[in-house]
């Protein structure tokens, strides 16, 4: 069966996406190039396709809600389909909206059967090297920037842009950048991506070939990995990986919380409440903002909490204590255990109730 390669780029900067898909339109032979575009105040999804020989089609579609999950499922996918399927062209570049996340549509090409003529070349991350930092540790909102994708969208560019960079096979570093900023980079991808700057190109040959892998970015970005972190290169960069088999105190947690979540850094992974002791709970923080919410059941595991925090700042060492000081005590957990009966524990509004099924 004949499969049609598709390179994904993602961003939270439209002009740095719209410069790398130039460049991979023009690297790239035979290649179609479709854009999506949500307008947020209309609840439309704006579609264009274009080739070397112009514009191919221009379309407006009504969305229900306007949100990536909505134009994911309404018009990417099945846009990508309909563009392999045609047989018209060698490769599709998809510009995703900005803000958007690749992950998204990578998880349904790799499981609806319908798109079975599309293949995942690869995903590119493309970022600003003029903001680098404060695209992935700053506390600005996309609907700051007008890069949000729904009326409640209340998501910080960093917290978006992190993410993108953790689960891109390649980043694009658009505009000039030192050699701090390119750390940081390479601090937050995957092990073995690539990082573009000062001019880089990936090889056409090596990206239609394949360098999308799907289960090693699932496993990098899988907020209860367990695998070690690779070593940092570089003096202008640090990360702590803050790692216990106890879990936090719920009321130490709600007092401390922004001591290990804030700040001017990048902070994801695991924890767990001794209130809640069944299901893992994800934390996503960076710039200063952090989400948490119910990721999944622990089941035959063994509940462990693993926070990695990354940053460029003087905060290391307070961030590291402030962990020590939310797990319980080894005398908290002589005199009442890990597993704590109890009506409430103060994260109700992030959590939801003790009691409540999964």
């Amino acid at each position: 069966m004949r499969t049609t390669p598709a390179v994904l780029v993602t961003g939270v900067s439209p002009d740095a996406m719209a410069s790398t898909t130039i460049t991979l339109q023009w690297d790239l032979p035979d290649a179609v190039v479709v854009h999506h575009h949500i307008d947020v105040e209309r609840s439309r999804l704006l579609r264009t396709v274009s080739d070397v020989t112009g514009v191919v089609e221009r379309e407006e579609i009504d969305l229900e809600h306007a949100c990536v999950s909505c134009a994911v499922r309404e018009d990417v996918a099945p846009t990508l389909a309909r563009l392999a399927h045609a047989g018209r062209w060698g490769v599709i570049v998809a510009q995703l909206p900005a803000g958007a996340e690749a992950q998204q549509v990578c998880r349904v090409v790799a499981g609806d059967v319908r798109l079975r003529h599309v293949r995942i070349a690869g995903v590119l991350s493309a970022v600003d090297g003029e903001r680098l930092v404060d695209d992935l540790l700053g506390d600005e909102l996309l609907c700051e920037r007008g890069t949000h994708t729904a009326a409640d969208d209340r998501r910080g560019v960093a917290e978006v842009g992190a993410a993108q960079v953790e689960y891109a096979d390649a980043v694009a570093v658009v505009g000039a950048a030192d050699d701090a900023e390119l750390e940081l980079v390479r601090a937050l991808a995957r092990p073995g991506a690539a990082v573009l700057a000062g001019g880089d190109v990936l090889e056409p040959a090596r990206l239609l070939a394949g360098l999308h892998d799907h289960a090693a970015a699932e496993a990098w970005t899988d907020r209860l990995r367990h695998e070690p972190l690779p070593p940092l290169a570089g003096g202008h960069v640090w990360r702590l990986d803050l790692r216990s088999d106890r879990p936090f105190h719920p009321e130490r947690l709600y007092e401390d919380i922004a001591a290990v979540g804030g700040g001017p850094r990048r902070s994801r992974g695991c924890f767990w409440l001794p209130t809640r002791a069944t299901v893992a709970c994800a934390w996503d923080g960076a710039g200063g903002q952090l989400s948490i919410g119910v990721a999944e059941p622990w089941r035959r595991r063994r509940p462990f909490t693993r926070i990695v925090v990354t940053g460029m700042d003087d905060g290391r060492d307070e961030v590291a204590a402030a962990f020590e000081r939310c797990l319980l005590s080894d005398a908290e957990t002589r005199a009442r255990g890990m597993y704590w009966e109890a009506a409430g524990d103060g994260f109700e509004a992030w959590l939801g109730d003790i009691h409540s099924p999964l």
